[in-house]
């Protein structure tokens, strides 16, 4: 269905009866990110799958203002509402999962279990965002001057999803195919609006959520696996597991168990 929010029109898949799960996807992915896990979680929850903003199905608008995180996450709240929603159990993965972080702090009343896959509260320092913004405006640059595949084509091979080369070949395509259906403004936008970068730094604000919190890190992706160690020790409900055999993305590396672990957190 599409959710009208000041203007912006937002795809949102809706499936099953339930409490309300609402899965956000990460940056270059969309609804169908979520697709080998619907049948199984909507036996249980009513999953609202929205395409973030300059992803998928939802427009891409021109004004980076719209991409900044707090205004995702204010989008998110006007769609709750649209569907007549009030409090929701939420999973985000890497930029969703800073998205739905954003949610949790701004919307705390909304969210009664949260979780957090490959996820970042932010930068710390100035200058480590000002670093960040930088490189993320080069790549904005990339996509704008070269194209979605050009990009594409570079973003298959940093080193954050070297891992995934080890995965069937039909897996990779899929994935590939749909990254290539993006806008190049939508995601230089994103880049450039809801960069890790351009979001503030929420590290201080982690002790005020009351909510349960469940981190997920791949034990190949050291970096995320160092930011949940962190982020654990400032939560005040938090629980950690790592995914022995999976680097960032491990709702595609280790699909079952992830399904699974998620479910019982859920569910319990």
């Amino acid at each position: 269905m599409d959710v009208v929010v000041e203007g912006l029109t937002y795809h949102v898949d809706v499936y099953g009866n339930g409490f309300p799960l609402v899965c956000l996807h990460g940056f270059t992915g969309d609804v169908t990110t979520w697709t080998p896990f619907v049948e199984d979680w909507c036996k249980r929850s009513k999953l609202i799958l929205p395409d973030i903003i300059g992803h998928g199905k939802t427009e891409s608008p021109e004004e980076i203002e719209r991409y900044h995180i707090e205004s995702a996450a204010y989008d998110l709240n006007k769609v709750l509402d649209h569907l007549g929603v009030h409090q929701v159990d939420l999973l985000g993965y890497s930029m969703g999962g800073r998205l739905a972080l954003t949610f949790a702090i701004l919307f705390p009343e909304r969210v009664r279990k949260l979780v957090l896959e490959s996820a970042s509260p932010g930068l710390l320092t100035e200058t480590e965002r000002e670093l960040r913004r930088m490189k993320d405006a080069e790549l904005a640059k990339l996509i704008k001057d070269h194209g979605v595949q050009a990009f594409v084509d570079y973003w298959e091979e940093i080193p954050l999803f070297s891992t995934m080369k080890s995965l069937p070949k039909s897996i990779n395509e899929s994935i590939r195919s749909q990254r290539l259906n993006n806008s190049a403004i939508g995601l230089s936008n994103s880049l450039l609006g809801m960069g890790t970068g351009a979001q503030p730094s929420w590290w201080g604000r982690l002790n005020e959520l009351e909510m349960d919190v469940l981190l997920l890190t791949g034990k190949k992706d050291n970096k995320f696996c160092l930011l949940a160690e962190k982020m654990l020790k400032e939560l005040k409900n938090g629980t950690w597991t790592i995914f022995e055999n999976s680097g960032h993305a491990i709702h595609v590396e280790e699909k079952e168990k992830f399904g699974t672990i998620v479910s019982d957190f859920l569910n319990t």
